[in-house]
């Protein structure tokens, strides 16, 4: 097991080789995720701000060497640069022979080699391609898009260009047999009538099913190393409704034990009207404390980990793993009162 990252985590310590990642601050950024839920069109690029130290390598060279050892090279010939060109060839080669592109036809290695001018490597020069070959790109100089993004273009505006209000999409962008938005797929139909309605009338646990959540300081757990994000209250609490905590005993701030089927934690109550009678909640990403992590905040911090409460079933519709709507038991430590 190979893992990049900065920290001997919970899931690194299990690694064989843990490979350094570059400070976030010598990665250049463009977001490929959030801004499908933008309210507004917008595009940004932010360049990195330091320079790699001389022993340090990119994150992208990283995995590209990583990928050519998985593939049969040796660690010391591994050709990161050469998968790095094969990868913008691969999309190149499949954007110009796409219909409607805005380069369909295109000679590729004549797009390749613009990209590639001035020493472009790594995402940046798939970026390029992809701004300008997106619905608002310069398509390389194609007639009536002179003025389109590139890569070029944003770095000359640091502060982002604004493309203007959202523009609608549908049905056009559809690609389902009816051309429709299929909410009600009969796979889904016929599962809600063969295991959830059933499922509802034989709830168990005494009622209470265990869901998940995300505090606004803590993105997964990739912040809880930081002391200035992870003090103050605790946020690794159960919460419960008040009319769940005063039929169970538990008092706000009291230590409570949560079982289900396969395992059992112990964690601070917290009551609150923003959860449903019969649900108690964690949030995931806790549980700082196994042997071998070394994160000296994180530990102060711990919380608790609730993988432990799940058991390993899969939704047989969506082969997801079962992480919601746990059924557990939940009793005081401490009686009230």
């Amino acid at each position: 097991m190979v893992s990049i990252d900065i920290y001997r985590n919970e899931t690194t310590r299990h690694a064989n080789v843990i490979l350094p990642a570059p400070r976030v601050l010598a990665k250049s950024h463009y977001d490929v995720a959030l801004y499908s839920l933008a309210i507004r069109n917008v595009a940004n690029y932010s360049p990195a701000l330091v320079e790699l130290e001389p022993h340090e390598l990119s994150e992208w060279e990283i995995m590209l060497r990583v990928a050519a050892i998985a593939g049969g090279q040796s660690g010391t010939a591994a050709n990161a640069a050469a998968l790095d060109d094969f990868a913008l060839a691969t999309v190149v080669q499949k954007g110009v022979a796409r219909s409607g592109s805005l380069v369909e036809g295109r000679d590729a290695d004549e797009l390749i080699g613009i990209l590639s001018a001035g020493g472009r490597r790594g995402p940046e020069r798939i970026l390029d391609f992809m701004l300008r070959t997106g619905a608002y790109g310069d398509g390389f100089g194609a007639e009536g898009h002179e003025d389109g993004l590139s890569l070029e273009k944003l770095e000359a505006n640091p502060h982002g260009v604004d493309l203007g209000p959202l523009q609608p999409r549908l049905p056009d962008v559809l690609r389902t047999p009816t051309g429709k938005i299929e909410l009600a797929p009969e796979a889904i139909v016929n599962d809600v009538a063969d295991r959830l309605v059933p499922s509802l009338e034989t709830r168990t646990g005494g009622g209470l099913v265990l869901v998940g959540r995300r505090d606004l300081r803590s993105n997964n757990s990739w912040m809880h190393n930081l002391e200035v994000l992870v003090k103050g209250k605790p946020r690794c609490t159960l919460q419960v409704h008040p009319d769940d905590a005063v039929r169970l005993g538990l008092e706000d701030g009291e230590n409570a034990r949560i079982r289900s089927r396969v395992g059992q934690l112990e964690v601070p109550v917290e009551v609150t009207d923003g959860i449903m009678p019969g649900v108690v909640s964690i949030p995931h990403g806790w549980g700082h404390s196994e042997p071998g992590a070394n994160m000296e905040v994180a530990s102060r911090y711990a919380g608790v980990n609730t993988n432990v409460l799940t058991d390993g079933v899969i939704d047989p519709l969506s082969g997801n793993a079962v992480l919601n709507g746990i059924p557990v038991t939940v009793e005081a430590l401490v009686p009230a009162g």
